[in-house]
């Protein structure tokens, strides 16, 4: 099973469950409640629409526990003494990977947080829960041509171009290395 939480210097990554999505929905009076964070003003950001909160939830309904932590992901900024946590993004995964071992990532973050470089934190987040997995050998992401932020994110985790997608995005793709496991002090079991 994919762990449902991680942390990178700034964010906390939680997997998005059914009772958050749910709530995000239906009841969002509720969601930052819920999630324990402050909201953004734009809430949802960029490609995390309501079409893709619903595909989550239908696949994390369908897949049950073996569908956890490969649907959506909320990113929230840490609460420092100016700010309080927030939500300043979402990100994740299409779905498992396949037989191959490829998988897809998106992610997008609220227009207040973005040029904080949160958006390369995010997709590093997520490439270490798919490395974490070790089932996960490529990653896949796929942008907008005029979108050069995004496409910089990806660069900035390793991703490389790889042409066009019949839809007309641009497709970016990288390797993605097994975690070693570590003791306590962090050296490898092998």
């Amino acid at each position: 099973m994919i762990p449902l939480i991680t942390y990178t210097p700034r964010l906390t990554l939680i997997a998005a469950s059914r009772a958050l999505l749910t709530a995000e929905l239906h009841k969002p009076h509720y969601f930052p409640i819920l999630l324990g964070a402050a909201m953004p003003a734009d809430w949802p950001p960029g490609e995390y629409d309501l079409a893709a909160m619903r595909y989550f939830l239908e696949q994390l309904t369908a897949g049950g526990r073996t569908a956890a932590g490969w649907y959506g992901w909320y990113a929230l900024l840490k609460a420092t003494d100016t700010t309080p946590t927030t939500l300043v993004g979402a990100g994740g995964f299409l779905g498992p990977p396949n037989a191959a071992g490829q998988a897809e990532i998106g992610y997008s973050i609220a227009a207040d947080w973005r040029g904080q470089g949160l958006g390369t934190e995010l997709v590093a987040g997520l490439l270490h829960q798919a490395a974490q997995t070790g089932m996960v050998q490529q990653l896949a992401a796929h942008t907008q041509p005029d979108n050069l932020p995004s496409q910089q994110v990806l660069v900035h985790n390793g991703f490389e171009p790889a042409g066009l997608a019949a839809d007309g995005l641009l497709r970016f793709e990288r390797a993605v290395v097994p975690a070693v496991p570590t003791d306590a002090e962090g050296r490898p079991l092998w």
